[in-house]
């Protein structure tokens, strides 16, 4: 059985309030279907902020705007760990095999119910958001893919925190949100599928990625997958199957360089071409850098320029 096998199992069938008891923690109190706990996630929490909803699988830290399923909160808990070691770690954690697991949620989601998306605008109308995206160099290929996204979470007592973020939606319609301060999805988690040529495919770990690859790529005409998660590599991989030139862009961080080989023992014909940004530890470090380069050189032209006159 392989780790991603292992993986789709304890995301679909695991439980989080028993790692977590498992873990040493324990639940504050109870709403409805949730469970609150003090956050095993930061050093600051001293109030019920990590909510746990076992029925739809999945957590949410109120304090960072962060949540997802099992897998997340094992990369989360466990950073030192690569993906197949924190699988191996919650394998062991939950006592699991799959006899004894129940069977699979009807439906996974990432979404925690209380997210409500009030508003969709075009990239630009924000100035933090714009700023954010010109930061990461890819501003221009964003207005194209990208949208604002406007939405409030609201908590058990009936309040309100409203916030902003540039977004993208996934195949299921969620949507992934990014921000200079924090990563998540409202809604179903899931990959985004961008169609083109039909025989040729380029494989994302992330958006800002893909985006980065764009800016070099301007006039390239291939299909792209984004996963928008590891734990989506399985549903991205029957997805290009179809595909007889696959190209892989992911991270060249451990659970990266895991994930491509994975891929490419599955889809031998797939190529990692994370070459491209050899140095660095995804596309988008490296466009950053180039933007930071041109940056430096432009100021010392202006500057020279001063010292002409």
């Amino acid at each position: 059985m392989s780790s991603l096998l292992n993986a789709k199992d304890l995301k679909e069938r695991a439980s989080i309030n028993e790692l977590l008891e498992r873990l040493g923690f324990k639940p504050v109190r109870k709403t409805g279907k949730e469970h609150f706990y003090v956050s095993m996630l930061r050093d600051d929490d001293h109030t019920p902020s990590f909510a746990v909803d076992d029925a739809l699988g999945v957590w949410f830290d109120h304090g960072t705007g962060k949540g997802g399923n099992i897998i997340d909160f094992g990369l989360a808990f466990w950073q030192e760990l690569t993906f197949h070691e924190v699988v191996l770690k919650l394998q062991d954690k939950s006592l699991l095999s799959l006899a004894s697991l129940p069977l699979p949620r009807k439906h996974l989601s990432e979404k925690i119910p209380n997210y409500v998306v009030e508003q969709i605008k075009p990239i630009g109308s924000h100035p933090a958001i714009t700023g954010y995206l010109k930061s990461r160099g890819v501003l221009e290929m964003a207005r194209k893919d990208m949208k604002e996204v406007y939405y409030y979470i609201e908590n058990s007592s009936g309040q309100r925190r409203r916030y902003f973020s540039a977004g993208w939606q996934n195949s299921l319609g969620g949507w992934e949100v990014r921000n200079k301060y924090f990563k998540g999805c409202l809604g179903h988690k899931s990959i985004t599928r961008l169609p083109g040529n039909q025989k040729k495919l380029a494989m994302f770990e992330g958006f800002i990625n893909y985006l980065s690859w764009r800016t070099e790529n301007v006039l390239a005409d291939d299909s792209v997958i984004v996963l928008n998660s590891l734990s989506m590599l399985g549903i991205a991989r029957q997805e290009a199957i179809n595909y007889p030139d696959i190209n892989i862009y992911f991270d060249r961080d451990n659970q990266g360089v895991l994930a491509t080989k994975d891929l490419i023992k599955k889809l031998p014909y797939a190529r990692d071409k994370s070459m491209v940004y050899d140095g660095f530890n995804d596309y988008n470090d490296k466009i950053m850098q180039q933007e930071k380069l041109s940056r430096a050189r432009t100021a010392q032209v202006f500057s020279g320029s001063s010292l002409n006159r």
